[in-house]
């Protein structure tokens, strides 16, 4: 791999701005200075890299989750809206991070929550597979209270509009709060839980919306929202495995 596309893919500049640096001194290769953008490194066991002093590990794939806040658009680039990624300067440990970055699914703009955010494709796409069946689970603070009838209409897949009947899903009711509950679905259409919860009838609104599990991962309660981290190894194994 070039020099130039190595660091680009970690973030460190444009191509333009990388090239430029490089041919100013700024990279050290092995502890050597490298001038020549075209230089070529074995990405999977390339010698340290240092770009203005600052050393730069490659990595093929890189694994996020977020607490993502409300008021934030789950997307890469928005020119009038603050994104997700916008919020990633860094790996969350001070260090470079891949830009090629995507959210895995989305999360509304006012819901709040576990958010997976990579760059395998491979992965995302069965993850998002409707063949995958995969649990995403949301904690939601009701207008009104609910009734065991509701919790069956989940049961049994409920109609949210003249076209579309959501899959069966479940919800519960958290500390006999009966306005407050756990929903678990395995699809991810627009404003869905807002909207199966609006056609249960009697006013009932989604207020609150959160989501606290995606797959086998648990949102990390030490997570701020706004905050991310990198997944463990764990984490991604049991992704993969899943």
């Amino acid at each position: 791999m070039r020099l130039d596309k190595f660091l680009a893919d970690m973030g460190a500049g444009t191509r333009s701005e990388i090239k430029k640096n490089i041919r100013g001194g700024a990279v050290l290769v092995g502890g050597e200075p490298v001038r020549d953008p075209g230089f070529l490194l074995d990405e999977t066991a390339a010698p340290e890299v240092t770009y203005f002093g600052e050393p730069v590990e490659y990595h093929v794939f890189e694994y996020y989750m977020m607490n993502k806040p409300a008021g934030v658009l789950t997307a890469t680039v928005d020119k009038r809206q603050k994104t997700v990624l916008d919020l990633m300067e860094d790996d969350g440990e001070g260090g470079w991070r891949r830009r090629d970055l995507a959210p895995v699914g989305r999360l509304d703009k006012d819901t709040e929550g576990l958010l997976l955010i990579s760059n395998d494709g491979q992965l995302a796409h069965r993850l998002l597979a409707p063949a995958s069946h995969v649990d995403k689970t949301y904690y939601a603070e009701l207008t009104v209270p609910v009734t065991r009838e509701d919790i069956e209409k989940f049961q049994k897949g409920i109609q949210f509009d003249q076209n579309l009947t959501a899959l069966p899903a479940r919800m519960e009711i958290v500390s006999g709060d009966a306005a407050k509950v756990r929903i678990t679905i395995q699809e991810g259409k627009f404003h869905q839980i807002r909207k199966m919860v609006a056609a249960l009838g009697g006013g009932r609104e989604v207020k609150y919306l959160k989501r606290i599990s995606f797959g086998p991962l648990q949102l990390d309660p030490e997570l701020m929202p706004g905050e991310y981290r990198k997944l463990t190894d764990q984490e991604i194994q049991e992704l993969r495995t899943r």
